[in-house]
Formats: structure tokens, sequence, C-alpha cells
């Protein structure tokens, strides 16, 4: 993949491969360590390695004077609330000796022009709501907060239980969608 140059000329970022998804975990496993959810950080390389290769998710990453700084991990959404298509962005992360030299801004930056230039209209993420700086450092790009909705899942296994109860639904065709092999869950 090409550097893409910014106005920091210590500062590129590059476009994430399939074959960066280990590195894209990493990342991840940051984050998590960080926001004190590392154990709710469970991607694989062969996970994120298929999501990225299918191109329902994609990586930008960040390099420093040589180093790879930072990360974003995003995928495009629509929302029947507005009618919008934007990009979510799943995982942020700038390595913490690196933070103040306004590498985020920079990626939120890129990533807003990548938005537009895929036509979309909005650009959204989550945040924690005690992580202050992030909070105040999101306000200064004049995003504002959603928080009149949390959000909730289903895991794999309340996902397929869930499925079952669907009239017709046979275990044998969840197994062969979900994919049983530990790769996939």
């Amino acid at each position: 993949m090409p550097n893409i140059h910014t106005q920091d000329p210590k500062f590129f970022l590059q476009m994430a491969t399939p074959e960066d998804a280990a590195l894209v975990v990493s990342f991840m496993k940051k984050l998590g360590a960080f926001q004190k959810m590392s154990d709710k950080i469970t991607a694989t390389p062969e996970r994120i390695e298929r999501l990225l290769a299918a191109k329902q998710g994609e990586a930008v990453f960040g390099v420093y004077d040589g180093t790879t700084v930072g990360f974003a991990y995003f995928h495009q959404k629509s929302s029947a609330f507005t009618g919008r298509l934007g990009l979510y962005i799943d995982g942020f992360f700038i390595d913490e000796s690196m933070r103040g030299k306004r590498l985020g801004n920079i990626m939120m930056q890129f990533l807003s022009k990548h938005a537009l230039d895929r036509g979309c209209e909005m650009l959204e993420w989550g945040c924690l709501d005690w992580n202050t700086p992030a909070i105040e450092f999101y306000q200064k790009l004049g995003a504002y907060c959603v928080d009149t909705m949390r959000i909730y899942r289903l895991s794999p296994e309340n996902l397929a239980a869930t499925a079952l109860l669907f009239k017709g639904t046979k275990q044998a065709e969840l197994d062969a969608s979900l994919r049983t092999d530990h790769a996939y869950r």
C-alpha cells in the first residue's frame, strides 16, 4: 500500500491489508488495556483477516518516524434514523508516548475526508464515559454525544439460541452459517 502523506513530514498513514490482521489485533489489545477491558478483546488475527479480506472492516495505521504508533479500525454503516451513510470507528488508539503531537487530529481529519470521499455524511464512534481526555478531544473536533441510547449485543451463543426460536430454523443451518470451528467463535 502506498503511504498517505500528512501535514506532518514525520507522520504518514497506511491502509491495512489482510496481512496486517495481527497488527490490528495488537492495537486492539493496547486499546483494551487502556480502557480496562482487556478481557473484552476476543478478536483473533484470523477473524480480522477475514473481515479485512471481505472488506467488511478496514483499518488505517499511523506511522511516525518509521514506527507504527496509532490505528483506527472502521466500517461503513447506514442509519435509518437519519437516512445517511457513514463510517463507524470501532477502534481508535494512539500510543501514549505519542499523544499531544496532534497525530490523533490528523487521523480524524483523514477519516473525515475518507468518509466524504465515499459519499458518507457522518462519522461515528463510541467512547467510555470516564475517558475525559478522549471526550475533550472529540468535543474539540466538534463531535457531540448521542447519550440517550445504550448498545446491546447478542453473543455468538445467544445469537444462535435466538435464531433457533425462529420457525423452521434447524441447528445444522446455524452450524453452517456460524462455522463452528474455533477460528470463527
